[in-house]
């Protein structure tokens, strides 16, 4: 899956436009989303040096993202194009009900890992919606 993760509130706790101390677990799940081919996109507010500060905080922590505001690491901006980024999950601490937190998101992204990776790559429920595939129900 692609995989959008905001950066402040989300990661690290909010500090913009310093950086906070990592959010619990938050290294450790995405790396463990990237043994498991996760493609984790950085999809934050964030430019410039702020942005250059996050992208080295991440690294230095372990993670090295597949693309960093954008869909694909090739994509140029266009600014006759929509900004929204193309991901299958979005990871934000702006979600309705607020951020549920790395263990929570880690067990909703992986409740039987086997299943979900089977199911993730099932022709069959390509047009299904994330939670029918994780739950094993479709429309």
């Amino acid at each position: 899956m692609k995989i959008a993760i905001d950066f402040d509130g989300t990661i690290v706790e909010d500090a913009y436009p310093g950086i906070g101390k990592p959010m619990l677990f938050a290294f450790e799940t995405m790396i463990e989303l990237q043994k498991k081919k996760h493609q984790l996109i950085l999809w934050t507010y964030r430019s410039g040096r702020e942005l250059d500060e996050a992208v080295e905080f991440c690294r230095k922590n372990g993670v090295e993202f597949y693309a960093i505001n954008q869909s694909y690491p090739e994509e140029v901006y266009d600014p006759e194009t929509s900004r929204k980024i193309h991901a299958h999950v979005f990871i934000d601490d702006r979600n309705i009900g607020g951020f549920p937190g790395w263990s929570r998101i880690w067990q909703m992204l992986n409740p039987n890992t086997d299943y979900i990776d089977e199911q993730y790559h099932d022709q069959d429920n390509e047009k299904s919606g994330f939670w029918q595939r994780v739950i094993g129900k479709k429309r």
